[in-house]
């Protein structure tokens, strides 16, 4: 199976904070800005599977900072490391203000696995790392690939 470059399924993806989008501290729900990140990170492991995929986990889903209405949220995902037949997809969201100034708000790691025509896990991709910067990231992907295995989850992450 051919390798392909983190930045072939590179995406970027803006929303606009609207009043429907609020909790009752007039803040950004959580559980938007969550089914954000699975978006990205979906799109991003179909961009390099190219088939169909599906979220086995969602990591480190902190919220740094408040978003208020009418920021913009701005994600960006891309694939940081590969295994058999599951990709991890870092996504990084900002808020950014009516003055242009953005915020990381949140770091997410996410977990997907692709399917065949039968919904049963398939292979994927490699990676062609160009850069110091993609090699490390991959090696931290590894290593949180291992963490994982230890806490019982090595069915998920293969």
């Amino acid at each position: 199976m051919d390798k392909k470059h983190i930045a072939d399924s590179r995406v970027e993806q803006l929303h606009v904070v609207m009043p429907q989008h609020l909790n009752g501290a007039n803040t950004l729900f959580g559980g938007q800005l969550a089914q954000w990140i699975d978006e990205v990170a979906g799109v991003v492991a179909k961009r390099h599977s190219r088939g169909s995929i599906t979220t086995a986990a969602i990591e480190n889903l902190r919220f740094r900072e408040p978003v208020r209405q009418n920021d913009l949220v701005v994600l960006n995902g891309y694939v940081t490391c590969v295994g058999r037949t599951s990709m991890e997809v870092r996504v990084d969201s900002f808020a950014e203000d009516l003055t242009g100034l953005r915020r990381l708000v949140n770091t997410a790691f996410v977990i997907l696995v692709a399917l065949d025509e039968h919904n049963k896990p398939r292979e994927v991709p490699g990676l062609i790392l160009t850069n110091e910067e993609e090699e490390k990231a991959f090696a931290a992907g590894e290593r949180r690939k291992e963490m994982r295995k230890k806490h019982n989850d090595e069915e998920l992450y293969n």
